[in-house]
């Protein structure tokens, strides 16, 4: 899986709650090119439906009632050079 992963291939880990599907993907990034960047798992399920775009790809100060005033990078950015693994 490591040789796939560093020729660029995607992979798509599934598998019952609990079965160890991110423990995979953040071994499977601590062993290819990319281990120098960060690894973001993001939990889609804990995640409002309402609030998704905003965790994903962030906001501006401000951008809607309750928002940080220093705004939010999102998920996507802050794996920037890494990867963020949806699960």
């Amino acid at each position: 899986m490591v040789r796939l992963l560093n020729a660029g291939i995607a992979l798509c880990i599934e598998g019952e709650t609990g079965c160890g599907k991110e423990y995979v993907s953040r071994t499977l990034h601590q062993h290819s090119r990319w281990r120098s960047g960060k690894f973001v798992a993001i939990n889609c399920a804990a995640i409002p439906e309402s609030l998704i775009e905003s965790e994903l790809f962030g906001y501006q100060p401000g951008a809607f009632t309750g928002a940080s005033k220093n705004g939010y990078i999102g998920k996507i950015r802050e794996a920037d050079g890494g990867r963020a693994v949806p699960g």
